[in-house]
């Protein structure tokens, strides 16, 4: 078992030094599905929770979840569009958690119009991933993790679908509280093009560190996210966070993604602003059974987000 999921991550890990174009299809996947992740800049890897929400940003993190837990997400992407997930995991023997998890997206109504800009009627546009997730303990720190995905997508009466691989893995020192985390996400291609000509996959590579410092109940994180994409300034691949854990049930938090801060400058020279794009922040809290999390973040220039969680281990 151990063998073959250090094969599979060599694999991709491999695979993706030869990726350097940007990737444009099915981007709902890039848009964080976790508050807490969201909260801390919109990417994390590596904090430890018992969240089922966080598995969608590593696999490996599946591991740190209860058995038999469901999770709820919803986001208001921005007027008309919704985003929606569902996660259920459950562990098995020692070592092995297996997931399963649904994104969601809304696009809501959209004007049809032809080559002279007349309406001729409304088209809806949709996605969903359908998720499975296996995480197996490698050694006293160390966590592998899978998610095999199934992408389909719709708009009006194009159709297009994938498939996709997410690889994920974490070392947790308990007793330093230092979390190190690897992922590759959404590693595959297309099956079927919306018409003629296949597109690409949000291909990303990440890696990330989280420390609880040791006179304060303060927990930073720091994510290096696309690092596929060359062509980025150094600090466009940055992603920044951190979380006061107000007891061993509540958290505040707050981020900072410079990727976002600088996409969505509107405006030139003295008059150029970033609208609040880039920060983040939120709040959870987190019961034995019962989690409820929260987060704002600005993923469009023209509106806000807020991103909701809610979990229950049965």
């Amino acid at each position: 078992m151990k063998k073959l999921l250090f094969s599979l991550l060599l694999t991709g890990y491999s695979a993706m030094t030869l990726a350097q174009e940007s990737q444009t299809e099915y981007n709902f996947l890039r848009l964080p599905i976790s508050a807490h992740a969201a909260a801390l800049g919109g990417e994390n890897i590596t904090i430890i929770e018992d969240d089922p929400a966080l598995m969608f940003s590593n696999p490996a993190l599946a591991a740190s979840v209860s058995d038999m837990t469901i999770g709820l997400s919803y986001m208001n992407y921005m007027k008309g569009a919704n985003y929606m997930g569902a996660s259920f995991t459950k562990a098995i023997k020692e070592k092995i958690t297996v997931g399963g998890g649904i994104q969601y997206m809304n696009y809501g109504k959209m004007k049809e119009v032809d080559a002279n800009n007349v309406q001729t009627g409304e088209f809806s546009a949709s996605e969903i991933a359908v998720e499975g997730v296996f995480s197996y303990t490698l050694a006293r720190n160390l966590v592998g993790g899978i998610t095999a995905k199934f992408i389909t997508s719709y708009l009006g009466s194009y159709n297009s679908m994938a498939v996709g691989v997410d690889l994920g893995l974490n070392y947790y020192d308990e007793d330093k509280e230092l979390s190190i985390s690897a992922v590759a996400k959404n590693l595959g291609g297309q099956v079927k093009a919306y018409k003629d000509d296949f597109g690409k996959m949000p291909l990303d590579v990440q890696v990330g560190m989280s420390k609880t410092l040791a006179a304060l109940p303060v927990r930073v994180s720091l994510t290096l996210v696309d690092l596929t994409h060359y062509d980025y300034r150094f600090i466009n691949h940055l992603n920044l966070g951190a979380d006061i854990l107000l007891s061993e049930s509540i958290w505040i938090g707050g981020g900072y993604n410079f990727r976002k801060a600088d996409e969505m400058k509107i405006g030139r020279g003295y008059e150029e602003s970033t609208h609040g794009a880039g920060f983040s922040f939120g709040a959870g809290l987190n019961l034995e059974r019962f989690k409820l999390n929260l987060a704002y973040g600005k993923y469009h220039a023209a509106s806000n987000s807020i991103l909701v969680n809610l979990a229950y281990t049965l």
